[in-house]
């Protein structure tokens, strides 16, 4: 067996069944689960029937670069989103879902023959970035979010040394679980950072669709864009529709940036045998060129949110996110950990959570997950606001 697979961590929801295994949850209420990000919200009936009148597809072999009206649906959608021109020959790939694609990527950029070959990623994380790092053969470099800056990630923590070893930086913007947008202050920091020390960035930017204020939340490629960078060097963005159009089951998404970089992209795709169904693209198609449907989808978001924030806040520390579907609230104060909050809400109230040292890992003295929990407001707008009225009186009992 290939030996990497054993540094490889369990997922945070095998470590929380592991956890959860002896405890029974209170059979009087009915469960609501807010611990896995998956989104609930109906699948547009125009997007499944683009799925029925295509079924013919079924019969063709699909090219990996996808079909060319995908393909600009993709670009079309970038520019109308971001006023980003990108070309639909070399610089966008269709891609199942941006979880397959991030691990991708590092298996087609990383060389693990370079001494102390390193990929750096926020912390806490989304977990396929350390483990597509450990199975392309590089270390992981985990950089501390800061709370008192609105959880941006502390990279001037990061010393020149790790830097000159990096090959690949993960960002997530908005981030995955603090909600947190990346400024272009940021962006301008980590692009002088990869132009000094030739690192490629992955931005995971699934959660770039729902937010809560006026202003959408900056991309990769605008900030790209403004800064003056329009060759995108070393710089690939991921964006999916499975939280923006609500159809998790059609792993649909798309990759777009330096050409460079897509080129081999595309080389290690066609080999490992990762297009898209052609049923799956004529629907994708048809969803990347509507915008009625995720601002509903938004505003659904936004209604549950501005109900649950403020009633979560009356007993912990919780504050309305800059975007994404999570809230990261901070438990601490209740005298337990944050394991031990989530075990006992689940026992007594039957809300899962996530604890969020799950999604984190030590470094630098400390979990920064630790003392917080994720909830996902995935559910129903008055599944959510049971939930929230549950965690009160939970709170309440400690």
């Amino acid at each position: 067996m290939n030996p990497l697979l054993a540094k490889l961590h369990p997922y945070p929801f095998e470590r929380l069944r592991a956890l959860n295994q002896y405890i029974t949850p209170n059979p009087a209420l009915k469960p609501i689960g807010l611990g896995i990000g998956e989104p609930k919200h109906a699948t547009p009936e125009f997007i499944k029937q683009a799925l029925v009148d295509n079924l013919k597809g079924l019969a063709s072999y699909p090219a990996t670069a996808g079909e060319p009206a995908l393909r600009e649906a993709m670009v079309g959608w970038l520019a109308r989103r971001y006023a980003v021109k990108v070309d639909a020959a070399t610089q966008v790939l269709p891609v199942g879902g941006s979880r397959e694609a991030l691990f991708a990527l590092a298996q087609t950029v990383i060389d693990p023959t370079r001494a102390g070959a390193t990929v750096v990623c926020p912390n806490p994380f989304y977990q396929i970035y350390e483990g597509a790092a450990l199975l392309a053969g590089a270390q992981t470099a985990f950089v501390n979010s800061d709370p008192a800056r609105n959880f941006a990630a502390d990279w001037d923590s990061v010393s020149d040394a790790t830097w000159a070893r990096t090959q690949l930086l993960y960002v997530c913007s908005p981030g995955n679980p603090t909600g947190a947008v990346m400024p272009l202050a940021e962006w301008e920091r980590l692009f002088e950072l990869s132009d000094r020390f030739g690192f490629v960035i992955a931005s995971d930017e699934c959660y770039s669709e729902i937010y809560f204020r006026d202003e959408a939340p900056l991309g990769s490629l605008e900030a790209a864009t403004a800064l003056g960078r329009t060759d995108f060097r070393n710089l690939i963005a991921f964006t999916s529709l499975s939280k923006r159009s609500n159809v998790p089951g059609m792993r649909s998404g798309f990759v777009a940036g330096d050409a460079a970089l897509i080129k081999p992209f595309l080389l290690y795709r066609t080999y490992h045998g990762s297009a898209m169904n052609p049923v799956i693209q004529q629907a994708s198609i048809a969803a990347w060129h509507d915008e009625a449907h995720v601002a509903l989808n938004r505003d659904e978001y936004r209604t549950k949110f501005m109900q649950v924030t403020p009633l979560l806040a009356e007993v912990m520390s919780v504050a309305l996110p800059d975007a994404g579907f999570y809230l990261w609230a901070d438990v601490s104060r209740f005298g337990q950990n944050d394991i031990a909050f989530a075990q006992g809400l689940l026992a007594q109230y039957n809300v899962a959570v996530l604890p969020g040292s799950l999604l984190a890992r030590e470094s630098r003295g400390a979990n920064p997950g630790t003392g917080r929990i994720r909830l996902a407001l995935v559910a129903p707008a008055d599944e959510c606001l049971e939930a929230a009225h549950r965690i009160v009186s939970y709170t309440r009992t400690l």
